[in-house]
């Protein structure tokens, strides 16, 4: 593969090398089901150079641009013509109404001192409003599919030709999924990137022309890194549907990689979940899965029972259940860390769950929990960490995600202090240059397994319990239940808390009494500790983020400050003491 020094450059040759070759595969719904419309790396190429040319009317190299598009092709179209120009692009969700979501776009906004929003015609009265309303006005609104977009373009070597930055020029930046604490815009290089893609390459073993696709949102590192830009780097097809065809019918994005055959998709725990509970024996039928080469699970943490079910599920629509890959990692490594595709079927890990606890993998003595394992890391140098101390921990103990290497990026965009306390970190009596990543893991055999974050750990009476462990041990008391979200509010004692949410469609006639007892009983007997208070609510309450992840802090701060509104409610009564001091504000 010939070596170049940007993304640009990259796809640019790709145009030249193979004009007629699917890039994109954009599924649309339509009457039931999903329409295709087939974009060819000459026309991608086209439609990247006209909007570069128009954009550098508006913005000069380096000035912040935010991509903020629903439609897959106008995102792409937009990302790729700033990268082209020498923008900064800034992939956002587009606005929603949630008030909430709003802030965080404009928070974007005025940190990055964009100059630019690239939207819709459709979306443009909503961007531009929010952009008014937030004393942003002066930020120039632009409609990557109005008139003002259409710029001629020529075939071959001129005035559209890609800007020519340094390898270590910032391409985009990433913002976080702030599940534990504001987002912050992570610095991806061109040279992080493309390192990268070589990672993702060798540790899924993907080859040129590989086909890629699924549902994931393309402003989220996921979605853009792995879903889109990896495949075009390969020379391959991304097959792309929509967040929302996924949501609505799970079968959807099992049927897209049955139909156009695809060899790579990948989606956080949750949506193998779904697809087991949600695709029927009849759309089962209809499924060819043999293609589903490397079935990446990753975004959040890996459930062992979750690959289990969906494995015995699908096999009789030809998965390889050697095809589920756990993988591990986080935007400020670009995407990825660990995983690989030849160690995906490893058995979970039995270990003792109270040596867990204490921060030890050891052989099942007592009650035992099973681990999943994110694969060796992948063209990075990955340590085990005493977060006090920052000592190195020997293979088997529990401590801080180091990171080091090649995709890791520089910072967080204008946050000096907080790009000193996670980036270019020393281990003690070691090298530096680390990332801290905040969350907790632990190597066994060469393989890391990740337990936890290091901001949602719940402590108590010396004990560490994984907010992700109680939230899975409570959604098994009654089919009814749906997301759940547990935390740790403060006291003479932490107290734990279980926000739990009833499934859209559930009776709420049940004896919703019974059922807040039943979870503290399972809690007492899983764990040995009392839950504090267990809220039963409605369908949506629990908070995610873009790339759904649950908002523990946020959920946290609505409770305390007594906004959630529960259908059934038991609380102990220092907790409602917190409440009614408004604890926590």
């Amino acid at each position: 593969m010939t070596v170049h020094r940007t993304l640009t450059e990259h796809i640019r040759a790709q145009a030249v090398r193979t004009p007629d070759r699917e890039a994109l595969i954009l599924l649309t719904e339509h009457r039931g089901g999903l329409r295709p419309r087939t974009i060819t790396y000459a026309a991608l190429d086209r439609s990247v150079r006209g909007l570069a040319a128009v954009l550098a009317r508006h913005v000069r190299p380096g000035e912040r641009v935010l991509v903020a598009h629903r439609s897959r092709e106008l995102f792409v179209t937009a990302f790729l013509a700033c990268l082209h120009a020498g923008a900064i692009a800034v992939p956002v969700a587009p606005p929603d109404g949630r008030g909430h979501h709003d802030q965080r776009v404009a928070g974007i906004v005025r940190e990055t001192a964009a100059v630019c929003v690239l939207t819709s015609t459709d979306e443009a009265g909503e961007v531009s409003r929010l952009l008014a309303r937030t004393d942003h006005g002066d930020v120039v609104c632009l409609p990557t599919d109005g008139p003002a977009a259409d710029a001629p373009t020529t075939d071959g070597p001129g005035s559209d030709e890609p800007s020519a930055p340094d390898a270590d020029a910032v391409a985009y930046l990433q913002y976080t999924s702030g599940s534990t604490r504001d987002p912050r815009g992570v610095v991806v290089t061109h040279r992080s990137l493309l390192a990268n893609q070589r990672a993702i390459r060798q540790a899924l073993g993907t080859r040129e022309g590989v086909r890629v696709g699924g549902w994931l949102p393309l402003y989220h590192d996921m979605g853009l890194v792995g879903q889109l830009l990896h495949p075009l780097w390969l020379g391959g097809t991304a097959v792309l549907l929509t967040p929302a065809a996924f949501v609505r019918r799970p079968a959807n994005w099992l049927e897209t990689i049955s139909r156009h055959r695809i060899a790579v998709s990948a989606a956080p725990d949750f949506a193998y979940e779904m697809c087991v509970r949600r695709v029927n024996d009849s759309q089962l039928a209809g499924l060819d899965l043999s293609c589903w080469r490397t079935a990446v699970d990753g975004g959040e943490p890996v459930d062992t029972t979750t690959l289990a079910a969906f494995a015995e599920r699908f096999a009789p629509a030809g998965l390889d259940p050697r095809a589920l890959t756990p993988c591990y990692g986080l935007a400020e490594a670009t995407l990825m860390v660990s995983g690989s595709r030849e160690d995906g079927a490893a058995a979970p890990l039995p270990v003792d769950a109270a040596a867990l606890e204490s921060g030890r993998l050891e052989e099942p003595a007592g009650q035992v929990r099973l681990l999943a394992h994110c694969g060796p890391p992948a063209s990075a140098d990955v340590r085990i960490v005493d977060p006090d101390s920052h000592a190195e921990v020997p293979d088997g103990h529990v401590g801080e995600i180091w990171v080091r290497g090649a995709g890791v990026g520089p910072g967080y965009w204008g946050r000096p202090a907080e790009t000193t306390a996670a980036f270019g970190c020393r281990i003690a009596g070691q090298g530096g240059g680390y990332l801290r990543t905040g969350d907790l893991g632990a190597f066994h055999d060469g393989l890391l397994y990740v337990t936890g974050r290091l901001k949602d750990m719940i402590v108590v009476a010396g004990r560490n319990l994984y907010p992700q462990d109680l939230e899975r041990t409570v959604q098994q008391v009654s089919g009814v239940f749906g997301a759940a979200t547990a935390f740790a509010v403060p006291g003479a004692r932490e107290r734990i808390v279980v926000i739990q949410e009833l499934r859209a469609g559930s009776r709420y006639d049940v004896d919703l009494a019974a059922l807040a007892a039943a979870v503290q009983q399972r809690i007492t007997e899983e764990y040995d500790v009392r839950a504090a208070a267990v809220l039963l609510v409605r369908p949506g309450t629990v908070r995610r983020t873009t790339s759904g992840k649950v908002e523990r802090a946020a959920m946290r701060r609505l409770f305390l400050r007594g906004e959630l509104a529960p259908l059934h409610q038991c609380v102990e009564p220092e907790v409602e003491r917190l409440l009614v001091a408004g604890g926590g504000r």
